[in-house]
């Protein structure tokens, strides 16, 4: 009997910054879509929370690996211990909020190191395995941010534009191997770390009118996107982006 294109059942799936927010609800669908899934973040503690979570939501297994994916070497450990993986989203990030005339160096460089070289460490030490098996994917999460820009958040806006180049250049480099990599940009999303934003009448009215769906998005909104580009389906699909916004990115 001929599988589904979009079957990944058994395909091992390592998701990082899912302890919480989109992470985890991109774990959860690849969960229960029966990947066998490795949550990662830097803390054990809130990771083995999330693995209670997810642990029966699919056939598969889930686990935990602990490392910082901004650290090199932390990143090349953590990346040996976990072993094969077929599947690599890079969930990771970060934000700093403050005027460009006072925004701190530090905070700076922290938002760059976290968006931007943890895609880089993290894509460069799974594809070396997938380099040899002649087949992987890499998923980055961008943001609409990478194509549209706010007052406060300029190295924010600038990082996700740089992960944006990031996976067209990795495409040069890793598709005749068999890999894919793309982006998710994801629009105005309500999660947990955007609760505030969510209760702020003000911001939620701005967001309802400046996107054409109405509505902030809803973790669920991206899984279907997600699970595209991690099945076999999306094999001819290399070095995209692909908002998931409501359609803010298409008008003006």
């Amino acid at each position: 009997m001929a599988t589904s294109p979009f079957d990944i059942t058994g395909a091992r799936a390592l998701v990082t910054g899912s302890s919480k927010g989109i992470g985890k609800a991109l774990a959860r669908a690849l969960v229960e879509a029966g990947a066998d899934v490795i949550l990662n973040a830097r803390t054990a503690q809130a990771l083995e929370r999330t693995r209670e979570e997810l642990a029966d939501a699919g056939p598969g297994p889930v686990r935990i690996a602990a490392f910082d994916v901004t650290d090199e070497d932390q990143v090349r450990d953590g990346l040996a211990r976990v072993g094969r993986i077929d599947i690599l989203v890079n969930n990771a990030g970060m934000q700093r909020r403050a005027p460009l005339t006072d925004f701190a160096t530090a905070d700076f460089d922290a938002v760059m190191t976290t968006n931007v070289r943890s895609v880089f460490l993290v894509t460069r030490e799974a594809a070396r395995g997938m380099i040899e098996r002649g087949r992987g994917k890499v998923i980055v999460i961008a943001s609409v941010q990478s194509e549209l820009a706010r007052p406060g958040i300029a190295p924010y806006s600038a990082s996700k534009g740089a992960v944006r180049m990031l996976v067209k250049g990795m495409c040069a480099d890793l598709a005749t191997a068999g890999i894919c990599v793309n982006a998710i940009a994801p629009g105005y999303f309500a999660t947990e770390l955007t609760s505030a934003l969510v209760a702020d009448e003000d911001f939620t009215s701005w967001v309802q009118a400046r996107t054409p769906a109405g509505r902030w998005g809803r973790v669920e909104d991206l899984t279907g996107t997600l699970l595209w580009l991690a099945s076999p389906a999306s094999d001819f699909v290399n070095g995209q982006t692909i908002f998931v916004d409501g359609g803010m990115t298409a008008v003006l």
